[in-house]
């Protein structure tokens, strides 16, 4: 037994949720502790899904909130410190105040081992902890590694340690001699025409699990919490999910797709369309496309007139108009038809291999210790 800690945070999206599931059925020996930051201003099917999974984990999770003393929730105690100054993609107080300073005081000093549920079919890292106790893995990538680890592994001027670890794991590891298609990549220096992002990837699709070995092995020449670790059973796993994937996970374990990202019949000018919404999150989030505020607004307009309150003193949620604006019937039908537009010119693009339309596409957008 180590003293490294395991811990998956639960955003109440379906990624978190779903990885909680993955790393449940997969590495039931590890000691996975289980935590959500609760804003207190998340729709009830957040709650829900937390509540579900709760039960399906056989274990707590872990209930994090900001100003635990404060008589408000922890986003209106804030809001108030902040002067009524609304959070925003330049200012975004939000996400540090309630989820990485709970986060961060509920790992302490303590080295830990933060799985996060970034999928196979997006290309973004996600929040990387600036404390040096805390190290992310991504399991549902091919790359389950951190951006900085891969530069320090990759780097050219640990080439020549690199390769000598290589020589002595392949064999050791019982691998094919010392590969030399894996060692002839691994011995070609980045430059400006062979970056590192392609360097990994043929590194991976080379070999999968030699690389992790590789990297794992590294690991423990470091400071990193991995190296307290002699074995790592994510290593040999060299599964890639993506978005079905997360879907049918959430559905085969009977913990259910919360509700919000089912999507919606609409139809505006004899045009027939479907929205939801792509994140969980507050159901105020400033990272909500248009349409999402539309959908807030038919579908749980109660919500939506109390997103409305906090638009005050020159204050609102989107830079361009205010919720009041937004709804107008006019302005309701010109953003549904702009969304359809947007959703068939995306459709006629090839922009990855899954296809995703244009609300999935968002799921990028905003702060990774929200959404994921």
């Amino acid at each position: 037994m180590t003293n490294v800690r395991h811990v998956l945070g639960i955003s109440g999206g379906k990624d978190s949720a779903a990885l909680a599931i993955y790393m449940r059925d997969l590495y039931p020996d590890l000691n996975i502790e289980y935590y959500t930051c609760d804003t207190g201003r998340e729709l009830e099917d957040t709650y829900q899904l937390i509540d579900n999974l709760e039960n399906y984990l056989g274990k707590p999770i872990k209930r994090l909130r900001a100003a635990e003393n404060s008589t408000q929730t922890p986003f209106d105690h804030y809001l108030r410190l902040y002067g009524g100054y609304l959070p925003s993609s330049q200012t975004r107080w939000c996400t540090k105040k309630l989820k990485l300073d709970p986060f961060e005081a509920f790992v302490g000093n303590d080295p830990v081992i933060s799985y996060v549920g970034i999928r196979g079919d997006e290309d973004r890292e996600g929040y990387i902890s600036k404390k040096t106790n805390i190290q992310s893995i991504f399991p549902f990538r091919k790359n389950i590694w951190s951006e900085d680890v891969v530069s320090k592994v990759l780097n050219n001027n640990n080439a020549a340690a690199i390769a000598d670890l290589h020589a002595a794991l392949a064999p050791a590891a019982g691998l094919p001699g010392s590969n030399p298609r894996f060692a002839d990549i691994l011995s070609k220096p980045t430059s400006f025409s062979f970056p590192q992002v392609q360097k990994l990837n043929l590194l991976l699709d080379t070999d999968t699990r030699l690389f992790n070995r590789l990297v794992h092995t590294y690991l423990q020449q470091t400071a990193y919490p991995l190296a307290q670790e002699p074995t790592f059973p994510l290593i040999d796993n060299d599964e890639v999910l993506v978005r079905d994937d997360i879907f049918r996970l959430l559905r085969e374990s009977g913990v259910g797709v919360p509700a919000y990202y089912e999507k919606l019949d609409f139809s505006v000018n004899g045009k027939q369309g479907q929205y939801a919404r792509s994140r969980s999150g507050c159901f105020f989030c400033f990272y909500q496309q248009k349409i999402e505020w539309i959908w807030l607004y038919e579908q749980h307009p109660d919500r939506f007139a109390e997103a409305m309150t906090y638009e005050k003193d020159g204050y609102s949620w989107n830079d361009e108009e205010t919720l009041e604006q937004m709804i107008q019937p006019a302005r309701i039908q010109a953003i549904k038809e702009e969304y359809l537009k947007r959703t068939q010119r995306n459709a006629e693009k090839v922009k990855s291999p899954y296809l995703l339309d244009i609300l999935n596409d968002a799921e990028s957008e905003g702060c990774a210790a929200c959404f994921i």
